[in-house]
């Protein structure tokens, strides 16, 4: 079973593992396990911008599965639980998908080749509508990267079997990206609450008023809010079903009995988002596992917990506005050059670790590109003017018109790391003659920066505010493209577009590093963000918890928490 190979993968990687592996004589397995974890729960839906940013992937791995799980390293790894995928021979890039023939969701309905149809239409960019200035897509997704190469999805409604056909030309490498845990969303909860039989047949037609209701349905219907779930719009497809969410109890997560794989270790998990008071949760003992980001909340005592800081896949960075303030290329090169990359990472980049080479051996000069990638030495060559220097800053700033001009920065609070970084980021600018604000709130969301509330984002990528990143790097690159969700900064350039196109295809390693050292050096030059350094994350695994392996990922420590045992 794919569970099986999910831990011999885990360990063979080399990740810490919590707790003993064997049983002591006398302990009682724990019936429940509080996960704190620095996400902000916003929506059911990971596949959409608010899912996605909101930190589903590390919430609902377990919950709503794909045919694709990102492991502890990054990479996708397969789940056959959920089906098999596979490459066939063809003059188009083709993949034979086909469920798992027992699977069912949690309300009854089986899995089918509909949810397929669903995703890809939901993330293909494709279908638009009309907006104030031109077209705007219906479909608020995350990012389109492999979907829109695709050609069409052959699905019979109601089928285990689907043929994904991609566009003639396009070989996307990526492509057990697509169709993953978190983001494969049940298309007949959409069905029926628009009436109509089935999502397929009016996708594949393009029946306009229906797909609007579709989308409509796609972007809202999924949110979450405590007290107010309606829970038959939320079946699992996975080892757990959402039970209930409150202010009070939490997200709580318990087993899923129509689950045909096999079953949760654990009987119920209650998962604490980051504002939910987490840091009391953690100081209370509530949780057996914690995820967050590494000084996030002080010192948070974690006296009988295993614990490790490590860097994450994720990029910690400023996301900044293309308008206001930042509204030339000159204002944000000014800006950029007051930010005091080397000494941020130093004080706050590696606590508790020290990295000679590769992930977290230094500040991060690259917003796509991970550290121990053989590429990132001989293509970020760029970042090195970009030092901090106030002197330097104080001359852009004055011919750029931003001294004397104001920078709000926003983040989530409660965040003691990040709280320390504008407030250096403020000390270093003041030389320069531009004051920094910190705009940080317990409500801040990324889309404010797209509101122009604020004038950048302090985050990781894709301004995710806790678990980020990945082996493959879709959301960074996502986080980058023209008119994708992910983007909040609104930032758009067509040469950037087309190199990120071809990378995803390129197989040859001259081209790639030709194309990726362009892409940095234009990156540089534009300023979209300022990468900091990749992420340290702290994952600690309460004592007696067995099975717990760390994933300083997008998809967090609870990549695998079917597996978790708590023994007391």
């Amino acid at each position: 079973m794919v569970t099986a190979r999910r831990g011999v993968t885990a360990l063979l990687a080399g990740v810490l593992a919590a707790g003993a592996l064997t049983s002591c004589a006398g302990k009682n397995q724990v019936p429940s396990i509080g996960y704190g974890v620095d996400a902000v729960v916003a929506s059911y839906n990971g596949g959409s911008t608010l899912g996605a940013n909101g930190g589903a992937a590390a919430v609902f791995s377990r919950v709503l599965t794909g045919f694709f799980y990102t492991g502890p390293d990054g990479q996708p790894i397969a789940d056959t639980d959920t089906g098999t995928a596979k490459e066939v021979p063809g003059e188009a890039q083709t993949i034979q998908y086909r469920m798992n023939p027992d699977g069912v969701y949690s309300d009854g309905a089986p899995t089918a080749c509909d949810d397929m149809v669903l995703t890809w239409a939901a993330r293909s960019g494709r279908f638009t509508k009309a907006g104030p200035g031109g077209p705007v897509p219906m479909f608020d997704a995350a990012g389109t990267s492999g979907y829109s190469d695709i050609e069409r999805v052959d699905c019979q409604p109601g089928s285990k079997d689907a043929t994904v056909v991609f566009r003639p030309g396009r070989k996307y490498t990526n492509w057990k990206t697509l169709f993953t845990a978190a983001e494969l969303m049940p298309a007949h909860v959409i069905a029926t609450a628009v009436k109509v039989p089935n999502v397929v047949a009016p996708l594949q037609s393009g029946d306009q008023a229906t797909v609007e209701k579709i989308a409509e349905f796609w972007n809202n219907g999924w949110k979450l809010t405590p007290g107010k779930l309606d829970l038959t719009v939320l079946p699992s497809s996975g080892p757990y079903r959402i039970e209930s969410f409150s202010d009070k109890d939490g997200l709580v997560l318990v087993k899923n009995e129509r689950w045909w794989g096999n079953a949760a270790k654990t009987p119920r998990i209650v998962v604490w988002p980051k504002n939910f008071d987490l840091k009391s949760k953690i100081g209370s003992k509530s949780v057996g596992v914690v995820d967050i980001g590494a000084g996030s909340f002080g010192d948070i005592g974690l006296g009988g917990f295993s614990k490790e800081n490590q860097p994450a896949r994720g990029t910690e960075q400023l996301v900044l506005a293309t308008g206001g303030v930042f509204g030339s290329v000159e204002a944000r090169r000014a800006f950029a050059s007051c930010v005091p990359r080397q000494a941020l990472f130093d004080k706050l980049g590696h606590p508790g670790y020290t990295v000679k080479s590769g992930l977290g051996s230094g500040p991060m000069n690259s917003r796509t590109q991970q550290q121990d990638s053989i590429y990132y030495p001989a293509s970020t060559g760029a970042a090195d003017r970009y030092k901090g220097d106030a002197g330097a800053a104080s001359q852009a700033a004055q011919s750029a018109g931003l001294k004397g001009q104001t920078v709000r920065i926003g983040y989530v609070q409660p965040d003691e790391r990040r709280a320390q970084t504008v407030a250096m980021i403020t000390e270093s600018c003041k030389a320069a003659g531009i004051t920094v604000v910190d705009a940080g709130a317990p409500d801040f969301t990324a889309s404010q920066l797209t509101e122009g509330k604020v004038d950048a984002v302090l985050a990781a990528t894709a301004s995710m505010p806790g678990p980020s990143g990945s082996l493959t790097g879709n959301e960074a690159t996502a986080a980058l493209r023209t008119g994708q969700g992910l983007n909040f900064g609104r930032f758009g350039n067509g040469r950037y577009d087309a190199i990120a196109d071809q990378l995803a295809a390129e197989q040859d390693s001259g081209t790639t590093l030709n194309l990726l050292t362009e892409q940095e050096n234009l990156l540089w030059s534009e300023m979209p963000s300022v990468p900091l350094f990749a992420e340290p994350r702290t994952i600690a695994f309460g004592d007696g918890l067995k099975n717990g392996v760390t994933s300083p990922t997008r998809a967090g420590a609870g990549w695998n928490m079917d597996r978790w045992v708590l023994e007391r």
